[in-house]
């Protein structure tokens, strides 16, 4: 009996905590659920794209996931796990560098056309945001933030990305030992430790449509719930199939990796991190800084299912997925990262209070809106509220959903939650109780019970905008013109080499510039880091690279 009454002290201890204060870390659930690791794991990312919780592991049994019921059941679920923006490029450059993409200017989606000479013009055409006008840009971080797979390269591991990059800045040269089609564990070096990143397309917005006449994973009168926002007929009911039929071929995906793993005898050595990019592919979802665009699911599984079967509810950005990365190689993460790792050697002594979010230009039109959320509320600011709330961009029109929604809104057939997206004007702040109104449709800013929540959450957006100093609010032009002078790129200056004793020294007179070299031209470039020995006779190819800027010159020597 007192052994009962010890478990049930204990769960409540684990499952209990909804106190959204900081606390110390030992009065949390991460106390218990940080593997105690003697070797160097492998990583590996899983990412599906543009998902919120519609899986069965997150309380939606609409479908039946099962690799990922199977991962749910012998790892960890995080309940809490907020992207800090509701579309690709912003939030991948947050994943990247450990930062708020409104912090290092990369919240503005998309600076470009620089990426369209990788990819095919169908490929740009059906699936790809159309940049605005005057946005050919690369966000050009603080000299000091680096994509942060150069500390887990420099560490020695094999680092992988297969094959989505969409950082609002190219990649560094030195940032992957693989980053494209092919890039896999299995090309690295033998029992060299592996960070390696799989991204799955298939549940991207762009897939409701362009998958519109492939055969469905799911039975065709497969019954859905309709968010209150969406329209409840047969069109839209259609592409709610095609969205849950897509979540099925991407768990299918997912389960082919795994097998990989296991037959490669490396599941047990391995941490598999399966999360998505940022919210659902649904009109109202991605772009908006409702949970709906920000709020997704994540699955960790621990070698040999260690911690199976828990959840934890702690708030986590993905500005703390780097850090994380880096504490559980080993790798202390560097001071300017407003990440903090919530797992490994250098875990977090406190748990934050919020996850806050932001959004600015999607494709042609501009707004500003930052967000704060805690366990039970969420607070919206609008700094454009004499804006529609409604952006009409042209390429989620393309989703038969969407223009469905449009046809009753012209019909003045809208339901008043359907129609809320629709209002001329917005309101300058909102607030809503998330356990009482999920869908946020119920804005409290203006209810006086809720005048304390409301002040408390509104200091929190002000102070969290001061401390990272918000780029994202100020106009782009300005924010370009002190990127690029002139419309200038910055040039990375060229290494300067030292052989001295048959060593050579190599540095480089742009702060902040990773400097990469290889003996072989189309071999991974390998990180500077100090001095190196270059045998008699050997060729070596040198190049620095800095984000935002050109690379240089690739230079090259023989002793």
């Amino acid at each position: 009996m007192k052994k009962i009454i010890f478990c049930l002290a204990l769960m409540a201890l684990i499952f209990g905590c909804n106190d959204s204060e900081k606390q110390p870390i030992e009065d949390k659930l991460p106390k218990i659920i940080n593997p105690k690791l003697d070797f160097k794991p492998n990583i590996v990312w899983i990412v599906a794209e543009d998902l919120s919780p519609y899986i069965p592991a997150f309380g939606d049994s609409t479908i039946v996931t099962p690799t990922l019921n199977q991962l749910a059941a012998e790892g960890v679920c995080y309940d809490n796990f907020f992207s800090p923006h509701p579309v690709c490029a912003p939030a991948r450059a947050s994943i990247i560098t450990g930062m708020y993409a409104n912090s290092i200017g990369a919240s503005h989606m998309r600076t470009g056309p620089w990426f369209s000479d990788t990819v095919s013009e169908e490929v740009i055409k059906n699936y790809i945001h159309k940049p605005a006008e005057n946005s050919n840009y690369e966000a050009v971080p603080p000299a000091e933030v680096k994509m942060f797979t150069e500390y887990i390269r420099s560490a020695g591991y094999y680092c992988t990305n297969n094959k989505k990059e969409d950082y609002q800045f190219r990649k560094t040269m030195t940032a992957w030992d693989e980053s494209n089609d092919s890039a896999h564990w299995r090309n690295r070096p033998d029992n060299t430790p592996f960070f390696s990143v799989f991204n799955i397309e298939v549940t991207h917005e762009s897939r409701i449509w362009s998958k519109a006449s492939d055969s469905l994973w799911v039975n065709e009168d497969l019954e859905v719930t309709v968010p209150p926002y969406l329209p409840d007929t047969e069109v839209g009911k259609k592409d709610i199939r095609r969205m849950y039929s897509n979540i099925l071929e991407m768990d299918y995906k997912v389960g082919e990796i795994l097998k990989e793993l296991k037959s490669d005898g490396l599941l047990d050595s391995t941490i598999v991190v399966w999360h998505t990019d940022h919210g659902g592919p649904l009109p109202r979802q991605k772009r908006l800084l409702y949970d709906s665009g920000l709020k997704v699911p994540m699955i960790i599984r621990f070698p040999n299912g260690e911690f199976h079967g828990l959840r934890d509810n702690r708030i986590i950005s993905f500005i703390d997925l780097a850090p994380t990365v880096l504490s559980l190689a080993g790798i202390e993460p560097p001071n300017y990262m407003e990440g903090k790792a919530f797992l490994g050697e250098f875990m977090r002594n406190e748990e934050p209070k919020y996850a806050f979010g932001a959004a600015d230009r999607f494709d042609e039109f501009t707004d500003h809106m930052r967000s704060v959320r805690d366990k039970k509320f969420k607070y919206i600011k609008n700094y454009e509220p004499d804006k529609p709330v409604y952006s009409d961009v042209a390429y989620r029109k393309q989703m038969p959903i969407m223009q469905e929604l449009l046809r009753l809104k012209n019909q003045n057939q809208l339901t008043p939650s359907q129609a809320l997206w629709f209002n001329s004007q917005k309101a300058e702040e909102e607030l809503y109780d998330l356990e009482n109104d999920p869908h946020e449709l119920n804005n409290l800013a203006g209810n006086p019970e809720y005048k304390d929540q409301l002040e408390k959450m509104r200091q929190a957006c002000n102070d969290w905008i001061k401390e990272i100093g918000d780029t994202g609010l100020q106009p782009e032009s300005e924010l370009i013109e002190s990127f690029w002078p002139n419309q200038e790129q910055p040039l990375t200056a060229n290494p300067k080499l030292e052989f001295i004793d048959g060593t050579l020294h190599i540095s480089c007179s742009t702060e902040g510039a990773s400097i990469g070299y290889r003996y072989n031209s189309g071999s991974p470039w390998k990180i500077y880091n100090s001095p190196i020995q270059v045998p008699s006779n050997q060729q070596i190819e040198i190049v620095a690279d800095r984000i935002g800027y050109k690379r240089s010159d690739t230079i090259t020597f023989k002793p």
